[in-house]
């Protein structure tokens, strides 16, 4: 079983550097961060904290190819396996809808999402392979287009992110070194997830359990699992906006139920919306709790739907306050979150 970070960037950068350097101390996998405008820009972090690990792999999680074109994340990520001496991860999808809804990108750039990720794929290998490409294809055009930027990993990983799925679970199993997916708790979502990627491996000719196949939990972790379940509440409650009806419905969450809190939320009205959203949808759209809560649902839910690889981003005091403006009373610190996963949850496994 593989255990990674997520991170959203948004602490100061000396306290996400001190963060990164302590998962790399404490022996997790990865750390991934978010690659949206919402945050810090989470290339210049990581390559920041490559002098400063030397076993944690480091890369987006996810990076968008309609906002940004291939051929410079795969600029990116060779850059950084070059900084981190073969530790750099790639992880890409279509990128985060509401996000390109903000950059007004119009609707035919977001049409056949699948076949634009295929061609995205496609070139990213040949880019990161070769250091140059000639492509003509339906989203994607290039005329000797090359770059100095050379990997220090043949062949470089490329994993694919999705959500809603079932087509993009079934193309990562297909083409991909592996399925990134967030936001599924249940073992409804899970399962439905694992499902389809391993279709499309199958129809491959490929052995899924050679890939990666990982889920992205948010939540938190206490001693108080009440503090913890709270602070998962809260931050949980902002991502119902970006949640399909679909994925909803897996996760055992009525879409009905959750509108009025989208509405306010995207009225702008944080407080109603918090208000809006109760304890049991938060517990439905997070991991919280204690120590044992975590171990509970990782043997009931996730390994045996077949994940072998957990990313965990953990509702911390900063993003909570930062987020809703409220204060949890007994929530640790993201360190201590950290610490406490590790030394309780990631030792039982």
């Amino acid at each position: 079983m593989r255990f990674s970070y997520n991170l959203l960037p948004e602490q100061p950068l000396d306290e996400l550097l001190d963060t990164i350097e302590l998962l790399d101390r404490l022996g997790f996998w990865a750390c991934y961060a978010a690659d949206e405008t919402y945050h810090k820009d989470m290339w210049s972090l990581v390559a920041a904290a490559a002098a400063r690990t030397s076993r944690l792999r480091l890369g987006p999680e996810v990076s968008g190819i309609i906002l940004k074109d291939p051929t410079l994340v795969a600029q990116q990520a060779a850059t950084l396996d070059e900084l981190t001496n073969g530790r750099a991860e790639l992880v890409v999808s279509t990128g985060n809808f509401a996000l390109l809804e903000q950059y007004l990108v119009p609707p035919e750039q977001r049409k056949r999402p699948i076949q634009r990720l295929r061609e995205a794929h496609e070139i990213l290998t040949r880019v990161l392979a070769d250091g140059r490409i000639d492509y003509e294809g339906e989203f994607y055009s290039y005329s000797g287009l090359f770059t100095a930027a050379r990997p220090r990993q043949s062949p470089f990983p490329i994993k694919l992110g999705g959500m809603r799925g079932p087509r993009s679970f079934e193309l990562a199993g297909e083409i991909s070194d592996g399925l990134h997916t967030a936001l599924a708790y249940s073992r409804e979502a899970l399962d439905f997830t694992a499902d389809a990627f391993c279709r499309g491996a199958e129809r491959a000719g490929r052995d899924w359990t050679t890939l990666d196949l990982a889920d992205n939990m948010l939540g938190a972790i206490a001693e108080d699992g009440d503090a913890a379940r709270e602070a998962a509440r809260v931050v949980a409650a902002f991502y119902l906006s970006s949640m399909s009806p679909e994925l909803l419905l897996r996760n055992g969450v009525e879409p009905e139920a959750v509108a009025p809190a989208i509405a306010a939320f995207n009225a702008g009205d944080v407080q109603r919306a918090l208000e809006l959203t109760p304890q049991a949808v938060g517990d439905a759209l997070s991991v919280a709790g204690t120590a044992q809560d975590w171990i509970d649902k990782l043997e009931h839910d996730l390994i045996p739907a077949g994940f072998g690889h957990l990313l965990v981003t953990f509702a911390d005091p900063f993003l909570v306050e930062s987020w809703s403006g409220l204060t949890v009373d007994g929530l640790p610190s993201l360190d201590d979150q950290i610490r406490l996963f590790h030394d309780e949850v990631m030792s039982a496994f």
